[in-house]
């Protein structure tokens, strides 16, 4: 069976349009039409039902896409096996993706700290929210993903891959540095928050739902998008926010930041590894994750 046709029919079963699905594979739409007509005169079945304003699999459709990922993974893994000795140095590149927590943190050092060790890698990083990454991941447009929330998503699985400590942040010299504050306390403060969605948000909100508070509980005065944003409001003054530790870091050992915690509440939140099912892993992905658990213990 030709295997460009099933690659070309499950991009389209998981893009749900023949355009989408042609962009992906860098192709053309009529190209794309064309594998799909000749697999299902092949298999002289209708694999796609084109009627709706989404395409969608037929019941045929289904279980040959079942079976067509498995084939399309085992046909990764053996070209990958002829590609090189499984003993040599790492070579290729890696597409990996993550959400702006570990995105804009943790990762960036992490594979700047691989590559060094494998000069013939090469490691592109592209960072945009949660549920992008997901999907890339999906339609195997990148390898990996590391993401702050498992979404459900039929076509990848999550697997925990390390904790991310939640603290509150505050400008130094602030009454609450280094110090564990009440919860009455921190009604009185003036609060900056991440935009909803934000994996810090949501650890948060369920924090302060176990104890029977809400986030408008609070005194929140400024809600911005971005993790940045809200560390550079806090580093310039404008109120204390919760915001993961590991994207505080460098300015706790300035000084240009200060941390403290709030009584009854201890959050954390678990970092997520995604990855294509039924993808056979690459020798390049594999030493990658080996390399992370190493280093993030």
């Amino acid at each position: 069976m030709d295997t460009r046709q099933l690659a070309a029919f499950c991009a389209v079963v998981e893009r749900k349009s023949f355009s989408h699905a042609a962009e992906q594979l860098g192709v053309t739409q009529p190209a794309v039409s064309l594998q799909i007509r000749s697999l299902e005169k092949r298999l002289g079945q209708q694999l796609v039902d084109r009627s709706g304003r989404r395409v969608e699999p037929t019941e045929a459709g289904r279980r040959l896409y079942r079976n067509a990922q498995r084939m399309l993974a085992l046909e990764e893994q053996l070209l990958g096996e002829l590609a090189g000795d499984a003993e040599g140095a790492l070579s290729g590149r890696l597409e990996i993706g993550a959400s702006t927590g570990p995105g804009g943190t943790v990762l960036p050092l992490l594979l700047c700290a691989f590559q060094r060790r494998h000069p013939d890698v090469r490691v592109a990083l592209s960072v945009s929210d949660t549920q992008r990454v997901v999907d890339q991941v999906a339609r195997r447009e990148l390898e990996l993903g590391v993401v702050g929330a498992a979404r459900r998503h039929r076509a990848v699985v999550f697997e925990p891959f390390f904790r991310d400590e939640v603290v509150l942040a505050c400008p130094p010299g602030h009454a609450f540095a280094g110090r564990t504050v009440t919860l009455d306390e921190l009604r009185e403060e003036p609060v900056i928050v991440m935009q909803e969605g934000a994996g810090v948000r949501q650890v948060i909100e369920d924090e302060l739902r176990g104890v029977g508070m809400r986030l408008r509980d609070l005194d929140v005065r400024v809600e911005l998008g971005l993790q940045e944003s809200v560390r550079s409001a806090v580093a310039a003054g404008y109120g204390v926010t919760f915001i993961s530790r590991s994207a505080i870091e460098a300015d706790l050992s300035a000084g240009t930041i200060a941390e403290s915690s709030v009584e009854g509440l201890e959050p954390a939140r678990e970092i997520s590894l995604v990855r294509a099912s039924g993808r056979a892993e690459t020798r390049v992905a594999q030493a990658l994750v080996a390399f992370a658990r190493e280093r993030l213990g």
